[in-house]
């Protein structure tokens, strides 16, 4: 079962999908008040404006990271063209709505951001799971 958290201030909540994240530390260097993965609970949305947190949010290069305004209830999603940005000695990152057709023939879309091994070291190819960081890739 996906282990999914939200974290809320009332106007915003931040959502996590931790089979998504790849440990990037983005957020953590972006906003080390809001995002502290030393501590428990490890998202603290009220010592950053609303603002602050969603420009963050944005930044998450998996995916795993997510927000939707309360009064909306529902996820914010920004149609956007499709994107693809190589990390420095890290993933290969596709943003917008596509579709993968897997090495047995299956296709699933993914929305947003999608992070792809570039190392070759992932369990979950062809999807970044962040062994890239523990392996010292360079490229």
């Amino acid at each position: 079962m996906a282990k999914t958290k939200e974290y809320s201030n009332g106007e915003l909540t931040v959502v996590w999908q931790a089979e998504k994240c790849i440990h990037s530390g983005i957020c953590a260097k972006g906003l080390p008040n809001v995002f502290r993965p030393k501590l428990r609970p490890w998202v603290k949305v009220d010592t950053e404006s609303a603002e602050a947190i969603v420009s963050q949010v944005k930044q998450c290069p998996s995916g795993a990271l997510s927000y939707y305004m309360n009064d909306e209830e529902e996820e914010t999603t920004e149609d956007t063209k499709t994107k693809v940005e190589v990390l420095e000695n890290g993933p290969l990152l596709v943003y917008g709505t596509i579709t993968v057709t897997n090495k047995d023939g299956l296709s699933e879309e993914k929305n947003k951001t999608t992070a792809f091994c570039r190392c070759g070291f992932s369990s979950n190819k062809p999807y970044c799971d962040g062994t890239h960081i523990k392996k010292g890739f360079k490229g």
